[in-house]
């Protein structure tokens, strides 16, 4: 087997995650990978998915995008993202297609909740965003709001209350495209009802 410090490098330079194939190519085998198991240096996270134990090297947010680069942050992490709320969620929101397996996001880290949306409307309001030095692929504040519309049966009322106050106050809102993205996600008389009477 390689060297420890070799192997480690490996894994800094994949973002401290590696795929099974990946593990192939730069020579690390099943025999090896069990073995730094054992010892406790590396981790399965799922099957086929591996990562470094030294936590301070890999923020959660790397772990997500390896493991699912087709979702968009959603809901609560949009919400804390944009400064609507304060409150750090306790797991990382995701919106996939409907069509995407539900086994996939079985996963004891990091924790996620993931909200399974049509595929004709999971890129509508797509963005990108800065978390921990990663772009990430975030809905934008107007489709968060929706999203909050849609889900409000759902979401913790405190939040939810917080987040419209702080939509309204946000200079960067755009009403055109909440009033677009109303129609398309039919919560136009939610958004009239709750958002029109302060705008």
């Amino acid at each position: 087997m390689k060297p420890i410090e070799e192997i480690r490098k490996i894994f800094s330079s994949h973002g401290g995650m590696l795929r099974t194939s990946e593990l192939s190519r730069a020579r690390i085998y099943y025999k090896d990978i069990q073995l730094l198991i054992e010892q406790g240096v590396i981790e399965k996270i799922r099957t086929g998915y591996y990562q470094w134990m030294d936590q301070d090297n890999l923020s959660e947010i790397i772990v997500l995008q390896r493991l699912f680069p087709d979702a968009i942050l959603c809901l609560e992490s949009a919400l804390h993202y944009y400064g609507y709320s304060d409150r750090i969620p306790l797991r990382w929101t995701l919106a996939v297609s409907k069509d995407s397996p539900k086994s996939r996001f079985k996963i004891d880290f990091p924790f996620v909740k993931t909200y399974y949306v049509e595929p004709s409307l999971l890129e509508l309001g797509l963005t990108t965003g800065v978390i921990d030095g990663q772009v990430v692929r975030i809905y934008d504040r107007e489709r968060t709001i929706c999203d909050c519309l849609r889900y409000l049966n759902k979401m913790d009322k405190e939040i939810f209350n917080k987040a419209i106050r702080a939509y309204v106050d946000d200079s960067k809102k755009d009403i055109t495209h909440l009033i677009e993205y109303a129609k398309l996600l039919r919560v136009q008389s939610k958004v009239k009802n709750l958002i029109g009477v302060w705008i």
